[in-house]
C-alpha cells in the first residue's frame, strides 16, 4: 500500500522532535525559548541537588549589583563597575550555541551605535584563546570578549544553564533584567526604555520614614 510506511514515518519524526528538545534548556517562559543548555562542567552541589523543582540557589556575592573583574582576550582587565553611568549587556555565550552567533551582530551593532549601552561577552567553555581568536576573525564583534572558566564562572552571576543567558545591568550597577534566550538590540532597547520611564516614578515617590 502506498501509506504502509506513514506511521513508521510518523514514529521517527516523533523520535528525533524529543531528540531535538532534550538537547534544549526546559522552559517555562517564552524568553526561554530557543536557549542551548550546555554541558555541565561540574556536578550539581548539594543545595542544588536538594532545592525544590522550579527554584535554584541563589549565587555568591552581590547578586544585586554584581562584581565582575576578568580579562579580555586582547588582554585588558575588564571591571564591569568601571562602567558605572552607563547600561551593560552581559552576553554569556559559546562559538558551538546557534542562537548565541545569531544575536552577535545586532549586539555588536547596539554597542557601537548607542553611547549608553555597552556589551561585553563572556564565552563560556571551554577553548583556547587563539581558537577563539581565530574565531573572532570569522565572527567580528566591536565588544569586549573573556572566555570564563567553567570551573570557575563569576561568582556574582548564576552559573548557564542554558546559553545565551543576558544580563541587563543598569547604570548604577543594579540588574535590570536577566534574559535566557537569544536577544535582539529592540530587547535591550525596550529593558533601557522601561526602566528609564519608570526612573522619574522612583525619583517622586515619597520616601518612608
Amino acid at each position: 500500500m502506498p501509506r504502509s510506511d506513514f506511521p513508521m514515518r510518523t514514529v521517527v519524526a516523533a523520535a528525533l522532535l524529543a531528540g531535538l528538545l532534550s538537547a534544549c534548556q526546559p522552559s517555562t517562559a517564552p524568553d526561554t525559548e530557543d536557549a542551548v543548555a550546555p554541558a555541565p562542567a561540574t556536578p550539581p552541589s548539594a543545595s542544588e541537588e536538594a532545592a525544590p523543582a522550579g527554584t535554584k540557589p541563589a549565587p555568591a556575592g552581590d547578586v544585586t549589583h554584581p562584581k565582575l573583574v576578568l580579562t579580555t582576550l586582547d588582554g585588558a582587565t575588564y571591571d564591569l563597575a568601571a562602567h558605572r553611568g552607563k547600561w551593560v549587556v552581559v552576553n554569556f555565550w559559546a562559538t558551538w550555541c546557534a542562537p548565541c552567533l545569531k544575536e552577535m551582530p545586532e549586539l555588536s551593532a547596539l554597542d557601537a551605535m548607542r553611547e549608553h549601552i555597552e556589551v561585553v561577552g563572556l564565552a563560556y567553555e571551554d577553548i583556547e584563546p587563539a581558537e577563539m581568536k581565530a574565531f573572532l576573525l570569522e565572527h567580528p564583534v566591536v565588544y569586549p570578549i573573556a572566555i570564563v572558566d567553567t570551573y570557575d564562572p563569576p561568582a556574582d552571576f548564576d552559573t548557564p544553564r542554558g546559553l545565551p543567558m543576558t544580563y541587563v545591568i543598569a547604570p548604577d550597577g543594579s540588574v535590570a533584567s536577566k534574559i535566557l534566550g537569544p536577544v535582539t538590540a529592540q530587547d535591550i532597547e525596550d529593558v533601557v526604555a522601561a526602566a528609564d520611564a519608570a526612573q522619574p516614578a522612583r525619583a517622586t515617590a515619597p520616601e518612608s520614614t
